[in-house]
Order: structure tokens, then sequence, then C-alpha cells
């Protein structure tokens, strides 16, 4: 079975991290496709963030990554993918994730694979990461360390 973890992934952490090897261990292909959203400026481009997650993969001999444009379930169809893994924090993830999932059944004749966040990476979201690192606490153990690398470099940069 091909499996894909859709998301921005600006950066990925340890919670992405850890869905993807749960999703990996389970099935027999995983494809990690970043949304392309022109319309939205993030803190690594496209091509960026394809590395960060290759490096903070490289262990798990079933994941690609790629990126995609669009329409999830017509990438899905146009790359012969059923199924989607989304991994949950909270009731408030569920509830919009019941509805895109309710969604791409009905456009796309995709299912949904709901993946529950481990207790020790429920917290966390990019967003909250860069918050963090932004006003210089530490952000090590929230991200691979490839990933704090990077994070850390960029906003350097941009003060």
């Amino acid at each position: 079975m091909r499996v894909v973890v859709p998301g921005s992934f600006d950066p990925i952490t340890n919670g992405h991290v850890d869905v993807v090897e749960r999703v990996a261990r389970r099935v027999d292909h995983v494809v990690v496709a970043v949304l392309v959203n022109p319309a939205k400026q993030g803190t690594f481009s496209v091509d960026e963030r394809m590395d960060l997650i290759r490096a903070s993969l490289d262990h798990l001999d079933n994941v690609a990554v790629d990126a995609f444009e669009g329409l999830l379930v017509d990438w899905c169809n146009a790359n012969g993918i059923g199924v989607i893994a989304k991994g949950l924090r909270a009731v408030a993830d569920f509830e919009y994730e019941l509805q895109m999932a309710q969604m791409n059944a009905r456009i796309g004749d995709i299912e949904t694979m709901f993946v529950p966040a481990s207790p020790s990476s429920s917290y966390l979201s990019s967003s909250l990461v860069k918050e963090v690192a932004r006003f210089g606490g530490t952000v090590t153990g929230t991200v691979p360390a490839v990933v704090e690398d990077a994070l850390l470099a960029r906003l350097a940069e941009s003060d």
C-alpha cells in the first residue's frame, strides 16, 4: 500500500517525524508531500523544506519526498496513492481533518487514515517551534537537529 503524509512542514517537527515513522512501519511506501502555496511566504522555500524532510527521514528506506500544488486528491490519483495519513494532536484537529477526509473521499475516492500524535509530541506545531526560536527559546528536542540548525541560521539572517 502507498500512503501520502501531506503538509506544509515549515519546518518538519519531531511530531511529524513520529507520524511518518509510525505510518512507514505499517505500509509499503510513504510519500511525504509538501504543499506548494504560492500565496504564502514560508520561513523555508519548498525546496529547502523538502531537503530538511529528506535529511530528517533518511533512516527510512520506504519514504520519499515530493511536492504538490492544488487539490491533494488530484495529486494522489495522478500518483496512484489511495490513502492519506494525517496526524492528529487534539480534538480541534479531528474536527477539521474529518471534514477534509469526507470531502476527499467524495471528490477523489481517497481514504484518510488518522494517526494520533504521541503524547511526547502532541503539543508541537511548526508555528509554535518558530515562535519559540524567534524569541530565543530552545527548540532542542522539538525538531530534528538538522532542522534546528537551519531554523536558527534562518532566524539569524533576518535579524
